[in-house]
């Protein structure tokens, strides 16, 4: 299926590259499927040969043979530099040693305000589309620069300086934005975490990153209900002994209890000057950390850098979603995960974009939110997450067709892969048939898109529910249990990424060696994703899921170690197993087996009570949608759970059970089978 290509972009903006000193032309020869250019394309077979120059085969050859030539006019032309870098790239796997232009300086609020309020201080930064529907709010950048200077020059009275951690807990707001650019304007590390995570939660963050400051506001509004933000970080601070300040901002009239930590952001801002000199930053100093979730326990803050991460946002921005000048670009992503970073913030802000900030939920106060929404606010680039296109299909066409989408180019999904049926929808009815759609797959880790449809030749086909092609220097590889390197077309394995690129973390914040151990160590030489993915008789690539402990809810990656540790603090339950299984709405959910000591009377009041501690522990959505009460577990002689079979016992493959002769006792899988069995009746008579 053939849709609209962003072909004409990549000219515009990298065809220059073939014509540059230091980038000579010459003919590509088909490189093989082991390493090099045209692997991703081509599997095993000779590519290429006589690709035109600037067109997106040379150009993925260029940054695959040359990356320090193909980045380095990139990054010269694209930021905005306090001193020219020295050294495009000095990078090793095997160490998880990653720098980009070193001996660079910048910073990256420059680049993302004051250079766009010198040229066009009166273009609109933001729309702010507030929870309460029609109301929304726009932010010109000279605005939204002087709000961030006030701010930053807040922190600063407040004790914050260079290289100090800030933790911010809000949603999605203007600002939220500037205290994440202000940060960033005095060298400070911004951490923000989802506005919907626990106390406990925010404070085991605060703590890994021993944060000076949290700022927050005294509630939120989603959905038309009021959250009690402040209420959760009085109880989270209480443990958290480097909090010194917690500035209050305020979304709603409503007064909040106010401590001796506590300062009114607003008033405090009030009293500061518009301007504030801007922190000159190497390129590698910390921007920001943001925590994901690990197939271990405890989450890991993953460190992004200065200009790296800031020129990989800004080009998969401008060339995945054929951004244009003027272009009102929506993605409805919330700033606590990396797509609000990259997408909501610094790739839209560096490009001079005008970004969307949506503050809702997609069925408030209707089904129609985000199409009224596309219609008022005229979007042209839309970016969401398929577990809202599932809910959404379910309304029915009539929500959409209701408003005019004729502002829409391109539409595109994150946050997990998405099913052929919601791509379908999205296309068709959402799309009219007439929008590229990219199906855009990477991670926190990688700090931007990896492998998208786009950009491509001109016209290139877009398949149905698939990332497709790998983004200008990410050289994908697919690698077997062994570590070998499995070439050709119509095969599937690990995916791993062969040369390193400007927008990924360059560590874990305080465990240099679990970041080795996390991505480096299962495949030497290659960064190993944690994904599964299939290379398709074309060449192209499909990702088919995790290959690890970590489940995917509404696109919000959770590790099963987390869910399991959150429970096992019952003092009536010896034993958890947590696994993902497929959901409708959700993508993926999560089912607890739990076993019970033998005197606990009420098992129904346990499972209330495991559901309640996950909520309190991490948050509301990694509370498992089953809890089934087993006698025992599967494990093999050494002790170790066999998840692996209790996925199956859950998604009907129970005829094809694999190796099962590591069990213990293998009849634990009948005594399993029966008691889900007799949940499943139990289930059905309540319907």
């Amino acid at each position: 299926m053939a849709t609209r290509s962003v072909g004409r972009g990549v000219g515009r903006l990298l065809g220059s590259l073939c014509r540059r000193p230091g980038l000579p032309v010459r003919p590509l020869r088909g490189l093989s499927a082991q390493g090099g250019a045209t692997s991703h394309l081509s599997g095993s077979a000779p590519a290429v040969a006589a690709a035109q120059p600037g067109s997106y085969l040379a150009l993925s050859a260029q940054a695959a043979q040359e990356p320090a030539a193909f980045w380095g006019s990139l990054a010269r032309d694209t930021l905005v530099w306090d001193t020219p870098y020295h050294t495009v790239w000095d990078c090793d796997f095997s160490s998880g040693k990653i720098g980009w232009f070193l001996g660079g300086q910048l910073n990256v609020s420059v680049n993302c305000l004051d250079q766009h309020v010198q040229k066009s201080p009166e273009s609109v930064a933001l729309i702010w589309e507030r929870d309460e529907p029609g109301t929304e709010v726009r932010i010109t950048y000279r605005e939204l620069l002087e709000t961030t200077c006030r701010l930053a020059n807040t922190l600063k009275r407040h004790g914050v300086h260079r290289g100090d951690r800030v933790a911010i807990y809000m949603p999605v707001s203007p600002l939220s934005v500037a205290a994440m650019l202000a940060c960033a304007r005095i060298g400070a590390v911004h951490t923000v975490v989802f506005a919907g995570f626990s106390a406990e939660s925010l404070a085991g963050r605060i703590n890994d990153a021993k944060c000076k400051v949290v700022i927050t506001f005294n509630q939120g509004l989603r959905g038309g209900r009021v959250v009690e933000l402040k209420k959760i970080v009085d109880e989270a601070v209480k443990n958290c002994p480097t909090v010194q300040h917690v500035l209050v901002a305020h979304r709603t009239d409503n007064k909040v209890h106010m401590g001796d930590l506590d300062i009114p952001l607003e008033q405090e801002m009030a009293k500061e000057a518009p301007v504030c000199t801007p922190e000159t930053m190497d390129s590698e100093d910390m921007l920001f950390m943001l925590y994901t979730s690990g197939s271990t326990g405890s989450p890991k803050g993953l460190v992004h850098t200065q200009a790296g991460y800031l020129l990989y946002a800004a080009l998969t921005h401008k060339l995945v979603f054929d951004y244009q000048p003027g272009d009102v670009f929506g993605c409805v992503a919330d700033i606590g995960w990396i797509t609000g970073h990259s997408y909501v913030v610094y790739g839209p802000l560096c490009n001079g974009a005008t970004s969307v900030l949506f503050e809702s939920t997609p069925v408030y106060p209707d089904a129609g939110r985000y199409w009224e929404t596309v219609q008022r606010l005229k979007i042209n680039q839309f970016y969401g997450a398929p577990t809202a296109v599932r809910l959404l299909l379910k309304y029915g066409d009539t929500w959409v067709k209701k408003y005019d989408r004729s502002s829409l180019r391109t539409l595109g999904s994150v946050g997990e892969p998405i099913n052929h049926e919601a791509w379908e929808w999205l296309y068709t009815v959402v799309g009219d048939s007439r929008c590229t759609l990219v199906d855009t797959w990477w991670q926190t880790e990688t700090g931007g898109i990896c492998i998208a449809p786009r950009p491509s030749e001109e016209g290139a086909e877009i398949l149905p529910g698939m990332a497709m092609r790998p983004f200008f220097g990410i050289i994908p590889a697919l690698l077997d249990e062994k570590g070998n390197v499995i070439k050709g077309s119509d095969v599937s394995g690990a995916l791993c990424i062969s040369q390193a690129w400007p927008g990924m973390a360059r560590t874990i914040y305080g465990d240099h060696q679990r970041f080795i151990d996390s991505y480096f160590k299962a495949y030497p030489g290659y960064y190993f994703t944690g994904d599964g993915a299939h290379r398709t008789e074309g060449g192209y690539y499909q990702i088919t899921g995790r290959m690890d402990d970590v489940i995917n809810i509404s696109g919000h990656r959770l590790g099963t170690a987390e869910i399991e540790d959150a429970m096992a603090d019952h003092p009536a339950v010896p034993e958890t197993a947590v696994i993902g299984y497929p959901h409708d709405i959700k993508g993926e959910a999560a089912f607890a087996f739990i076993v019970l000591k033998e005197d606990v009377g009420d098992a129904d009041t346990v499972v209330s009570e495991l559901k309640s501690m996950v909520a309190t522990k991490i948050a509301k959505y990694a509370v498992p949608d089953q809890i089934l009460v087993v006698k025992r577990l599967p494990k093999t002689r050494s002790g170790k759970v066999m998840r692996r079979l209790l996925r199956k016992i859950i998604t009907g493959g129970t005829q094809d059970l694999g190796d099962t002769t590591t069990l213990e006792d293998p009849s634990v899988i009948t005594e399993i089978l029966s008691t889900f069995q007799k949940y499943k009746d139990k289930q059905a008579a309540a319907k």
